[in-house]
């Protein structure tokens, strides 16, 4: 056997050699950017894999072989968040769907609660105008003036109770996440503020 074709052989078996090392690098290459391989949890995991088969990249032998492979992890790394994206947007849906009486605070204002009325000033109300519109004409009329003025005293013993009963009050408004609001209104100050989120419970509204 000559020398020239031993060299041809011994450079036949080298190519192939090489060749074979290639297609093997290229091939795990591909299985590394495999939808169920990039499965990230995360955006920086997938970035970390994307940078990784980038340099993977790096080793391909012809321009156009490290083209195509980056244009392969830039799909693979483009799908892998747009499934991070479908993902926390169902999860957030959900979370919506579970929680209806989740929302928002959207005002917080200090206002005046009227009290309530009771008795023992619709009763004294009513006595002392009874006594002045009795004292008041004579006859009949002065029978009108008694009603009259027993009415208006106890309108007036009403609305003086109520004034006496009347207290500062903190309201929060809340918008929940599947539509409506609502008022709460708290005997001292909650610790809300606009944009804080919150849940109803029971009577009230606590942060969530």
């Amino acid at each position: 056997m000559s020398s020239k074709t031993s060299s041809a052989r011994f450079a036949g078996v080298l190519a192939g050699g090489l060749l074979v090392a290639l297609t093997s690098g290229l091939a795990t290459a591909q299985s590394n950017w495999s939808s169920e391989s990039v499965a990230a949890e995360t955006p920086q995991a997938a970035k970390a894999r994307f940078i990784a088969d980038k340099k993977l990249c790096a080793d391909e032998t012809s321009a156009e072989a490290r083209l195509q492979c980056r244009r392969d992890a830039q799909s693979v790394y483009d799908k892998a968040l747009a499934k991070l994206h479908a993902k926390g947007t169902a999860s957030t849906k959900a979370a919506a769907v579970d929680c209806a009486d989740c929302g928002r605070v959207t005002a917080v204002h200090v206002v005046e609660k009227q009290g309530d009325s009771n008795a023992v000033g619709l009763i004294a109300g009513g006595v002392a105008g009874a006594v002045l519109g009795h004292q008041v004409g004579g006859g009949f009329g002065k029978d009108l003036a008694t009603v009259a003025g027993a009415a208006g005293g106890a309108y007036a013993g009403k609305k003086i109770q109520e004034n006496m009963n009347s207290s500062q009050v903190w309201r929060v408004t809340v918008s929940y996440t599947n539509g409506g609001s609502a008022h709460f209104d708290f005997a001292s100050n909650p610790g809300l503020k606009v944009g804080d989120p919150v849940k109803k419970s029971g009577n009230t509204v606590v942060r969530n």
